[in-house]
């Protein structure tokens, strides 16, 4: 026999772990497979590709976004022109901001430029454009 002899009347106090195990494994599997789902970007948007750039090493950037409709994204969240003006601005006293920008490559040249305008008008002296790599 695997184990050891018993009484009848004993109750049976050993654990059996085999199960807790496998819910674990489950849940494991389930949090390896949503995780990338869950870390992309919410904003839809197609980049322009080019066969050279490099990766931004910094890590106070303001990342704005322009989605395809013209939509204007801080850092993740919908903004209008004037707001984004005004929390730039903010963010331009510090010496050390810059801002990435990312738009559709669908985006009208004048929406880009009037972005690309306020930025400039706030005071960032960095301003980087995110490109996909072919």
């Amino acid at each position: 026999m695997a184990g050891p002899l018993r009484n009848e009347d004993e109750p049976i106090a050993d654990i059996n772990v085999v199960p807790l195990v496998d819910i674990i494994l489950v849940v494991l599997i389930i949090f390896m497979v949503t995780a990338p789902l869950v870390l992309k970007p919410s904003i839809d948007v197609n980049l322009p590709q080019a066969s050279s750039g490099e990766v931004s090493g910094e890590k106070k950037n303001l990342e704005v976004v322009i989605s395809k409709n013209g939509e204007v994204y801080l850092n993740g969240e919908k903004i209008d022109i004037e707001q984004l003006k005004l929390q730039i601005e903010e963010a331009a006293k510090s010496a050390e901001s810059s801002v990435i920008l990312t738009a559709d490559k669908d985006v009208t040249l004048e929406g880009l430029t009037s972005v690309i305008d306020t930025i400039k008008k706030s005071g960032i002296k960095k301003l980087g454009f995110s490109i996909q790599k072919k």
